[in-house]
C-alpha cells in the first residue's frame, strides 16, 4: 500500500459541483426566455450573473490548483474540467446576450427543442460531479450526455434548413444562425465535459 504523506485536497468535487450547479441555473434561464411575456432584459441580467459566477468558480479552482500539492486528480485534468464547465456557461449567455442585441422577437420553434437538450444536459452533469469524488457511477452519464449531443445536432441540422428555407429574410437568417450556432456550441461543450469525465474515470477509476 503506497502511503500518502500529505492530504489531498478534495475540494475541487464541491467547486466542479457548484459550476455545474450554475448551469443548471442558466440553462433554466433559457427556459424562461422562450415563455410568453418573458422580460428578456431581466433574464439577459441574470445570465449575465451566471455567467460572471461561472468565470468567478472557474478562477477559484485554478488558484486552487496553482496552490495545491496534492490535488485528487493530474492538473491537466482538474484545468481541462474547469475550462470546459466554463465554455458551456459563455455560449449560454452569448446566445441570450446575441437575442437582446439583435432585437429578435419571433425565434423558431426548433430553438426551444435545443434549449431543453441543453437544460437536460446541464441537469445530468450536476447530477455526476458529485459522484466524481468516488468515480462510480458515471458511465450512464456520459452516454447519456453523447446521446443528448446526437440530438443537438438534429435539430441543429434541421433548424438551418429551416432558416434557408426562404422564410427569412437574409439579415434575420444571419442574426438566428449566431444564436442556433452559440446554443449547439453549448451542446458540444457539454459532451467536452463527459469526455472530460470519462477520461478522469479511466486514469483514476
Amino acid at each position: 500500500m503506497r502511503l500518502r504523506l500529505r492530504p489531498r485536497d478534495d475540494s475541487y468535487y464541491e467547486m466542479f459541483t457548484d459550476s455545474a450547479n450554475n448551469l443548471v441555473i442558466g440553462a433554466r434561464l433559457l427556459v424562461e426566455l422562450m415563455s410568453d411575456g418573458a422580460d428578456r432584459e431581466a433574464i439577459t441580467e441574470k445570465m449575465r450573473a451566471c455567467e460572471h459566477a461561472g468565470d468567478d468558480a472557474t478562477h477559484a479552482i485554478m488558484r486552487r490548483l496553482n496552490k495545491s500539492s496534492a490535488p485528487p486528480l493530474h492538473r491537466e485534468d482538474i484545468y481541462r474540467l474547469a475550462s470546459n464547465l466554463d465554455d458551456v456557461m459563455d455560449s449560454m449567455e452569448a446566445a441570450v446576450d446575441l437575442i437582446g442585441l439583435y432585437g429578435l422577437e419571433r425565434l423558431p420553434k426548433g430553438i426551444i427543442d435545443q434549449i431543453e437538450v441543453l437544460e437536460r444536459a446541464a441537469e445530468l452533469t450536476a447530477e455526476a460531479m458529485p459522484r466524481l469524488r468516488t468515480m462510480k457511477d458515471l458511465t450512464r452519464y456520459w452516454i447519456e450526455i453523447n446521446q443528448l449531443e446526437n440530438q443537438a445536432d438534429r435539430i441543429y441540422r434541421k433548424l438551418l434548413a429551416k432558416l434557408f428555407s426562404g422564410e427569412y429574410d437574409a439579415l434575420t437568417v444571419l442574426k438566428l444562425k449566431d444564436v442556433i450556432e452559440e446554443l449547439e456550441t453549448a451542446a458540444d461543450a457539454f459532451e467536452h465535459v463527459a469526455n472530460t469525465v470519462e477520461t478522469i474515470v479511466v486514469k483514476h477509476g
